[in-house]
């Protein structure tokens, strides 16, 4: 091994060693354990935005680079204090890289396919009940999800009501889940994912990009899948 000369040590070695347990302290498992725990106690108390890493750090007894050697960051942390099965603030940059006509049906079409796992759907399930029922609860949840998610769709739609916008297609994502997976009612609960996806996807595109001034009969429709060629539903 390579000396150190003059007591000074290369700021990757550093950081590598503030960033990993050190021998005789919790092994990695427990430590990450304990992270997790103090997260969920700092999320639930404070909320996700007023929630720090150092506090959580502070309440798990850990140096602060540990955090981000088992999380990526702040978002990453709290999917995993939820044990949630899919990264929702991942899933919309992914979509937001895409065409801007595919948005809304690329946002559900992969909502769904994350979510086609029976155990993946019980989490799912879990976590609306708890948001829900909870108030503390339901402020984290909402407060990441704002932060996270529809803050950046807000800004994809470039629009003086950005917030709103963002926040009418948040409500079409949620009120999909829970009448899908936590209400199952039929049909949308039985519906392909493909249908749902042109089916709903225009209407989140049309929250998102749409020009609520003009009038029904002139708006465009959103461009979507060459399925969507009527003017919408139709009487038998």
């Amino acid at each position: 091994m390579g000396q150190v000369h003059n007591g000074q040590v290369s700021e990757a070695v550093e950081r590598r060693r503030r960033g990993r347990p050190r021998k005789g302290e919790r092994d990695g498992a427990s430590t990450r354990t304990a992270i997790l725990k103090a997260a969920s106690e700092e999320f639930a108390e404070r909320g996700y935005e007023a929630a720090s890493l150092r506090a959580i750090a502070r309440r798990a007894g850990v140096d602060s680079a540990l955090v981000h050697h088992y999380f990526d960051d702040k978002a990453d942390l709290f999917a995993s204090s939820l044990e949630a099965p899919l990264r929702p603030d991942r899933l919309i940059a992914s979509v937001l890289a895409g065409p801007r006509d595919d948005v809304g049906a690329t946002i559900v079409r992969l909502l769904l396919l994350s979510l086609e796992d029976p155990k993946a759907q019980a989490r799912v399930v879990t976590i609306l009940r708890t948001a829900l029922s909870s108030a503390p609860g339901s402020r984290m949840l909402k407060e990441f999800l704002s932060r996270e998610i529809f803050s950046r769709l807000a800004t994809a739609s470039a629009a003086e009501d950005a917030d709103l916008r963002a926040n009418l297609a948040a409500s079409q994502i949620v009120g999909l889940m829970m009448t899908r997976f936590v209400l199952k009612l039929d049909h949308v609960a039985d519906a392909s994912v493909d249908e749902l996806a042109q089916r709903i996807g225009p209407v989140l595109n049309w929250h998102l990009y749409g020009d609520p001034s003009m009038p029904i009969a002139a708006r465009p429709r959103p461009h979507v899948g060459e399925s969507l060629d009527d003017d919408g539903p139709q009487s038998e």
